[in-house]
């Protein structure tokens, strides 16, 4: 299996620093936070994307795809009535599938919480979203690379919560550039059913094309109390072949220790179940 690293654990190293030590402990390569490569990710040139890419290869690994997309520049949204505020939306999503794909990723995955969260106007608000994630999916599409609406816990947001409700989006919007994926942390906290469970209903249907592993308590897997050996079985019973990113959100006893303790412990149980 692919294990890619989310970059922003390996902070404050540069990302050159990143990939090699990424490389060392077992990676494959590294998903990408855009605003750790620049205070505003929207005005990287493609000659310092490729530099990045580069990088990347020199260390002997890849750059998989984009998560935390809409954290910076401040003040975007995809729900607000201003259409200033979402025309700047829409143009920053524009330039993150064109920096998904000059880094030779695959993949965004769009959770970014804050930037979705439904107001008084919820049903003007939800119609905005979809409006979003439709065009989004053709951008994407046209690029190449996939774009994935992240379920999220109600504890974070209050839309798109549940695999199910994801799932009903893109099947609404039937793009092939739009596609959902699972956060196990997220669907440990917030889904009625196991990660098992979801996995084995929702990956025949084509519409899961990512992953994230973490713990429900927000660690590193192998640090909490889920256990990963039945989540990688059931992705090779179905025959995943898509790269698997480790999000961590709390680094215990700092990033790099538990960069090296989750792939340890994901590899162990890979060759366990080979």
């Amino acid at each position: 299996m692919k294990f890619m690293l989310c970059n922003e654990v390996l902070m404050p190293l540069s990302f050159a620093e990143q990939c090699h030590f990424a490389a060392s402990i077992g990676y494959d390569g590294l998903e990408v936070a855009p605003y750790t490569l620049a205070d505003d990710p929207l005005t990287l040139s493609d000659v310092e994307l490729h530099g990045y890419r580069r990088m990347a290869a020199d260390a002997g690994v890849t750059i998989s795809g984009l998560h935390w997309l809409l954290v910076a520049p401040a003040g975007l949204s995809i729900v607000d009535a201003d259409h200033a505020v979402r025309r700047r939306t829409l143009d920053a999503m524009r330039r993150l599938v064109e920096v998904c794909a000059e880094l030779g990723g695959g993949v965004l995955v769009h959770g970014s919480p804050r930037q979705r969260m439904l107001g008084e106007d919820a049903e003007g608000d939800r119609d905005r979203a979809q409006a979003y994630f439709a065009l989004a999916g053709e951008v994407a599409a046209e690029a190449g690379v996939t774009y994935c609406v992240e379920p999220l816990a109600v504890a974070e947001t209050n839309f798109i919560t549940t695999l199910d409700e994801a799932a009903a989006l893109v099947r609404e919007v039937n793009s092939p550039g739009l596609k959902t994926m699972l956060d196990t942390s997220a669907a440990a906290n917030g889904e009625r059913r196991s990660v098992v469970a979801l996995l084995d209903e929702w990956l025949p249907s084509g519409l899961i094309a990512h992953l994230q592993l973490n713990d429900r308590n927000r660690r590193a897997p192998g640090q909490g109390e889920d256990r990963f050996a039945p989540i990688l079985d059931v992705l090779r019973r179905h025959g995943w072949n898509r790269p698997i990113a480790v999000e961590p959100f709390i680094y215990e006893p700092d990033g790099l220790a538990t960069a090296a303790r989750a792939i340890g412990y994901l590899r162990g149980i890979e060759e366990a179940l080979a």
